[in-house]
C-alpha cells in the first residue's frame, strides 16, 4: 500500500501554478486523449478481452466509440461551456454587470469500476479535464489488465503532473480517501458509495455517486411484445448483464409473460446459436466471486426457471436466465441486491397502476423502462415514478445521447454527467457582480445607507416587488434595448425623487 502524499502534492502544485486553467491547454490534452483512443484501440480491446472476454463489437461500441464521441463533444463545445454566463439586467443593480464564472474545483479523485473499465473511468476524467481540474484516476483492480493499460498509456499522452493513475486494491482506495480532495467521482455499488460519501464528509468534499439499483421494465398489454422482448433481452444480455442500467426485472401480465418467454427462446438461439456458452459474442465474469453471488441468488429463488439456468464455474459462465412466478419477496427481488448479471425475473402485475405501486414501494432506480403504445400510459408512468433516467419503448439507448444527463437519484446515486453535464459537474459556478464608482451608480444604491427611514424601505420594496429583473440579456442588447435603458434610468431617478431619496 502506497503513501499518496507525493501524488497529491504533485497534482496540487500543478493546479496552483495554473497549468490546467488555460482553455487552449485543456483542448490540447483532449486532442492527445483522442489520439490515445485512435492509436491504441487494439490494445484497449485486447485488455477488455483479457479481463472480461469482451468481444470486439461490444468493446468498440460500449467503450472506444463512446469515449471518442465524448472527447469530440468537449472539443466542439469547450469555448462555449467555459465562457462566462451573463445575467439579465437587474434594476437593483441597473448600471452593474452580473455573470456566472465556471471555475475548476482543483484536484479531483475519479474511482472507476470494472464492468466497463475504460468507459467508466475515462469518461469522468474527460469531464474533469475539460473543466480545468487535475485528476487522480483509480481504476478498478477487478479488471487488472485494463487498469494496467490505462496506467501505461495515459502518461504518454497527457500531462503527467496534472493527470495521474494509481493502481491497487481496496486498501489503496481507502488510503486515498484519507487525503483531502476537492471533488470525488465514484462509480460502483451502493454499499461502497456510502463509504465514499462518509469519507468525503470529513473534509466536506463534494461527490458524485454513480451507483446502480434494480431498474424495472414494464410491458403493457398493448405493446409490441416481440419487439419489446428483443430490445429488453439485448439490454439484459449485453456484457452478460453486467451493466448498471440493464433491465433488472420485468413487470407484465401473465399473457405478456407467456409471449415474452416464447420470443426469448427463439431470439437467444437466433443471436447466439444453440449453445450460448460457445458464442464469441458473450463475455464472461471477471472472477468466481461475481458468478457465485448470482448462482446463490438462483438457488434461493422460489421462482421457476424457464430459460437457461446452467452455470460453468471453471468457465466463469452463467446462461442468460429467465425466472417466472416471482413475487416481491423473492431472493431475486431484494431491494438492496442489484442482479448485475444475465438473470431476468418476471413479476406479474394486472395493470399500469399496480406496476407504479410496485416500483414506488422500492428504492428509486437508476433507470426505468416502459413499453406501451399509449402515450397517456407512458406519461403516467413517467410522472408518477422517480428514477435517475427513463427510456420509452427501448432500454439503455438513452445512455448514448450526449445531451441527456446520466445519473441516479436516491439509492441509485447523486449527481450526473455526460456532455455538458460532465463539464458542469466538475465546475464550481462562481457568482460575480461587477460595480463601478460612478455618481449615478452610487445614487441608485444610496438609499441602503443608515439612518434608515420609511422612504428608503418603500423604494427597495417597490423595486423588488415590481422590477426584480428585466428580460434583457446583455449578450443580446440592440438599439431598442439602449433606448429602453435610458428611459429606465430616467424612470428610476423619477422614483428616487418621488421617494425623496435624491435631489434633482
Amino acid at each position: 500500500m502506497r503513501n499518496y502524499d507525493q501524488v497529491l502534492e504533485t497534482a496540487r502544485k500543478a493546479f496552483s501554478l495554473g497549468k490546467t486553467r488555460s482553455v487552449s491547454f485543456r483542448k490540447q490534452q483532449l486532442k492527445n486523449l483522442l489520439r490515445l483512443f485512435l492509436e491504441n484501440e487494439k490494445e484497449i480491446l485486447n485488455a477488455l478481452n483479457a479481463d472480461l472476454r469482451k468481444c470486439s463489437f461490444e468493446g468498440k461500441l460500449g467503450e472506444c466509440e463512446n469515449l471518442k464521441s465524448e472527447v469530440k463533444h468537449m472539443l466542439r463545445n469547450l469555448d462555449h461551456y467555459s465562457a462566462p454566463e451573463t445575467l439579465p439586467l437587474n434594476l437593483l443593480a441597473f448600471l452593474d454587470r452580473g455573470y456566472i464564472q465556471r471555475e475548476p474545483f482543483g484536484v479531483v479523485l475519479v474511482i472507476g469500476t470494472w464492468n466497463y473499465p475504460f468507459n467508466l473511468s475515462l469518461q469522468p476524467l474527460i469531464g474533469a479535464l475539460a473543466a480545468g481540474n487535475c485528476v487522480i484516476l483509480k481504476p478498478s483492480e477487478v479488471a487488472p489488465r485494463s487498469a494496467e493499460t490505462m496506467a501505461k498509456l495515459l502518461p504518454k499522452y497527457l500531462d503527467a503532473e496534472c493527470y495521474q493513475v494509481v493502481l491497487g486494491g481496496a486498501e489503496d482506495t481507502q488510503q486515498l480517501l484519507r487525503h483531502r480532495f476537492d471533488y470525488i467521482f465514484y462509480t460502483g455499488s451502493s454499499s461502497v458509495g456510502r463509504i465514499i460519501s462518509t469519507a468525503a464528509a470529513v473534509n466536506l468534499t463534494p461527490v458524485t455517486l454513480e451507483l446502480g439499483g434494480k431498474s424495472p421494465c414494464f410491458i403493457d398489454d398493448d405493446a409490441d411484445c416481440r419487439l419489446a422482448a428483443k430490445r429488453i433481452l439485448w439490454g439484459k444480455v449485453m456484457n452478460l448483464g453486467m451493466t448498471c442500467i440493464a433491465p433488472d426485472y420485468v413487470l407484465c401480465s401473465k399473457q405478456v409473460e407467456t409471449e415474452f418467454v416464447k420470443v426469448a427462446k427463439e431470439v437467444l438461439e437466433e443471436w447466439y446459436g444453440p449453445n450460448l456458452q460457445k458464442s464469441g459474442d458473450l463475455p464472461r465474469f471477471p472472477n468466481q466471486k461475481q458468478l457465485m453471488r448470482l448462482t446463490k441468488m438462483l438457488e434461493a429463488t422460489k421462482g421457476r426457471v424457464v430459460v437457461g439456468g446452467e452455470s460453468n464455474p471453471e468457465g466463469l459462465w452463467l446462461d442468460p436466465t429467465i425466472v417466472v412466478d416471482v413475487d416481491g419477496r423473492d431472493s431475486l427481488m431484494e431491494p438492496q441486491n442489484e442482479i448485475f448479471g444475465p438473470i431476468l425475473p418476471i413479476v406479474n402485475v394486472g395493470c399500469l397502476e399496480e406496476a407504479i405501486q410496485f416500483i414506488n414501494a422500492r428504492p428509486k432506480p437508476l433507470a426505468l423502462y416502459i413499453f406501451a403504445r399509449s402515450n397517456s400510459k407512458c406519461e403516467r408512468m413517467l410522472e408518477q415514478t422517480s428514477s435517475g433516467g427513463a427510456c420509452v419503448n427501448d432500454v439503455i439507448w438513452h445512455n448514448l445521447w450526449p445531451g441527456l444527463p446520466f445519473g441516479g437519484v436516491g439509492d441509485s446515486g447523486q449527481g450526473s454527467y455526460h456532455g455538458k453535464s460532465s463539464f458542469d459537474t466538475f465546475s464550481h459556478k462562481k457568482s460575480v457582480l461587477v460595480r463601478g464608482f460612478g455618481y449615478f451608480s452610487e445614487k441608485l444604491g444610496e438609499a441602503r445607507y443608515p439612518p434608515y427611514n420609511d422612504s428608503s424601505l418603500r423604494f427597495f420594496t417597490f423595486l423588488v416587488k415590481y422590477f426584480e429583473a428585466s428580460n434583457v440579456n446583455i449578450n443580446h442588447i440592440n438599439s431598442s434595448h439602449i433606448i429602453s435603458a435610458i428611459f429606465g434610468a430616467v424612470f428610476l431617478f423619477a422614483i428616487l425623487y418621488a421617494f425623496n431619496l435624491v435631489c434633482v
